[in-house]
């Protein structure tokens, strides 16, 4: 085994000046290190942290958007049916305009013919208050006829009336011989006749007046009915 050399061994140790530089390097390039690998993390940290609400709010504003899109596509089918073009509109509209004008050209001629029936029925209702008032006059006409002799002036005037009566459709009705109907003849006296083989009209005492179908006064008759 070799001596030990003191003086050797203390000039081969380096110096505190160098160790100390040594270490500071060394040191500062570890801290260093370190708070690379810190901020490293920090930033990773940061952005891991920020990526994660970014995502959260770019999925957010995705799903908006998705929601936002499909009620405007909603709605866009719900108008499609009612979207026209100006053409399209312009016949519906005068489609409208022309089922209008059909109705109303409807209602003018129901509203015409009413108003046509409703004429009539009041100039009918004039005639036979007119008639009415008039009947008696006309019963002595006809006595005067078939029981004297009518003068040619009095017979003209008699003959005017008749034909003004005919001019507003009043009809008169009831002869000697026709057969008995009481829905027309109003029978004041049944005689029984042997040669009668049904019931006829024998005698007019008042002759019978209508307008169309629609009786105004019975033929006041007297009825030769057989005698079984």
């Amino acid at each position: 085994m070799s001596d030990f050399n003191k003086d050797e061994y203390l000039n081969d140790l380096p110096d505190m000046d160098d160790l100390s530089g040594q270490a500071a390097p060394a040191a500062a390039s570890a801290a260093d290190g370190a708070s690379a690998d810190s901020a490293a993390a920090a930033a990773g940290a940061t952005q891991e942290g920020a990526a994660q609400p970014a995502a959260a709010q770019s999925q957010e504003n995705g799903d908006s958007a998705a929601a936002d899109g499909a009620d405007k596509a909603d709605a866009a089918d719900g108008k499609a049916d009612d979207t026209l073009t100006p053409l399209g509109q312009a016949k519906k509209e005068a489609a409208e305009y022309l089922e209008a004008l059909q109705r109303e050209r409807a209602e003018f001629i129901n509203f015409r013919n009413r108003a046509q029936k409703e004429q009539e029925r009041f100039r009918q209702h004039g005639i036979i208050d007119v008639l009415t008032a008039l009947l008696p006059t006309l019963d002595d006409i006809d006595r005067i006829r078939e029981h004297s002799e009518m003068d040619d002036s009095f017979k003209a005037v008699a003959n005017k009336i008749d034909k003004a009566f005919e001019k507003f459709g009043v009809e008169k009705f009831g002869e000697k011989g026709e057969d008995f109907d009481p829905t027309k003849h109003d029978a004041i006296l049944h005689k029984p006749d042997p040669n009668a083989e049904k019931e006829t009209v024998d005698t007019v005492v008042e002759a019978g007046y209508r307008i169309g179908d629609r009786v105004i006064r019975a033929a006041r008759v007297v009825v030769a009915s057989p005698q079984n």
